[in-house]
């Protein structure tokens, strides 16, 4: 029995083995990839050889613009990249804990008809409101800034959603402890709730930081200067270049997109712990 379930252990922990190179297999080929030549990669296409052109492809990539204002380098597209999901996850937290926080606490009238209506626009995503979201953006003259990328976006009711229902399991005790103290509604909401409510920000702050990282559609209405592109916008602006003797710049446009995988990773690392805790605690 006992040789039966080590034998067992064995085979799941070499499927997961198995499973997890066959996802590294796709980076792998974007690695041997930025160290070839361009014209190479479009002759052969990925392949085992190892280059000698990923010190140049870097350079390229982080230095030399790719358009014709030469703002669109890939330092500042990693600048844009980091203001738009830092503004993503930070907007969209601030704003689904006060409306959360609105529809739990102060006993409106309408606060579950409220909450309904809000969850029910994770039935719309962007693609569905766009075209007035531009349009309302464009009137406001906020097309390229930051303002236009990150404003628009910031409502989420997936955090209104979880925020709601981690503050109903915020004893009422507590409550009434805060309101014995003195506590007013503010000072109940930021010296107790948000403390409070650290794994659940960390947890909202992964998903909303790679939503808004990995934006392409939105940034793509909303800027047209290269000076605002983000590394997503990029990427898909290099490969598309194929006028006159100019070839997509692969090498250049994989070392991009390597750089654009880290700090995701970085991210979800980082706050994998709190992660899991904020979507599994229930006992506060």
């Amino acid at each position: 029995m006992l040789k039966r379930s080590k034998l067992s252990a064995i085979l799941d922990h070499a499927i997961l083995i198995l499973g997890a190179l066959f996802m590294l297999v796709p980076l792998l080929m974007v690695l041997q990839i930025t160290t070839m030549p361009d014209v190479e990669v479009i002759k052969h296409g990925p392949s085992f050889q190892i280059g000698d052109q990923f010190d140049d492809n870097l350079k390229k990539a982080m230095l030399e613009a790719s358009g014709f204002s030469g703002e669109n380098t890939g330092v500042n597209m990693l600048k844009n990249s980091f203001v738009l999901g830092i503004g993503f996850a930070v907007g969209k937290i601030v704003i689904g804990m006060m409306a959360a926080y609105a529809i739990v606490y102060f006993r409106l009238k309408f606060a579950t008809l409220a909450f309904w209506v809000i969850f029910t626009t994770l039935l719309l995503p962007l693609e569905v409101r766009i075209l007035p979201s531009y349009e309302i953006v464009q009137r406001l003259g906020m097309l390229n800034t930051y303002q236009g990328l990150i404003v628009p976006l910031i409502a989420s009711a997936t955090a209104t959603f979880f925020f709601r229902q981690f503050f109903r399991s915020v004893p009422e005790e507590l409550i009434e402890a805060a309101r014995i103290d003195g506590a007013g509604p503010i000072k109940f909401f930021v010296d107790i709730l948000v403390p409070l409510s650290q794994t659940m920000i960390a947890a909202m702050f992964i998903i909303m930081f790679v939503y808004g990282w990995n934006q392409y559609l939105w940034p793509t209405m909303i800027t047209t200067e290269e000076g605002m592109f983000t590394l997503v916008r990029g990427i898909k602006q290099i490969t598309q270049v194929m006028e006159g003797n100019r070839i997509p710049e692969y090498g250049r446009a994989n070392v991009l997109a390597i750089i654009a995988i880290i700090p995701p990773v970085f991210v979800v690392i980082f706050f994998q712990s709190w992660f899991v805790k904020g979507l599994t605690e229930s006992d506060k």
